[in-house]
């Protein structure tokens, strides 16, 4: 079995104990990935599109560290703080997986681990390369 781990940085993978993603062998498991800027700081306070976006774009960087990218993407799994907002996180999901959409989730949550995150995304994925 071939195991490759990628990590993010951010301080919660240290101080939780996890990694941002895991292949083995042909299949990707990605955290629930939350919209941290370059500094460590919450991307956007209540922006939801501009969070939804920055999470696929932290998606999308482990994805290439593991090998792959979007286009092995077959499921999401997105948690809202307000599932109202579902247009503005809904638009950032479709624009991102364009014409290789995946399938997905969205449900409202109480909360995420910091006040200001409005979505945390997480994904599975199946790379055909192996």
């Amino acid at each position: 079995m071939n195991i490759k781990r990628t990590f993010s940085g951010a301080s919660w993978e240290s101080q939780v104990g996890y990694c941002r993603g895991v292949r083995v062998n042909n299949h990707i498991y990605i955290s629930g990935t939350a919209p941290i800027a370059e500094g460590g700081e919450v991307f956007t306070p209540g922006d939801g599109y501009a969070q939804a976006k920055r999470c696929l774009e932290i998606i999308q960087k482990a994805l290439q560290e593991l090998g792959t990218d979007i286009h092995s993407v077959v499921r999401t799994r997105m948690f809202v703080t307000d599932i109202n907002r579902w247009a503005e996180f809904g638009q950032a999901h479709r624009e991102f997986f364009g014409k290789n959409p995946p399938t997905t989730t969205m449900v409202e949550v109480k909360s995420l681990i910091d006040p200001a995150m409005l979505i945390e995304i997480e994904v599975d994925a199946i790379c055909l390369d192996v």
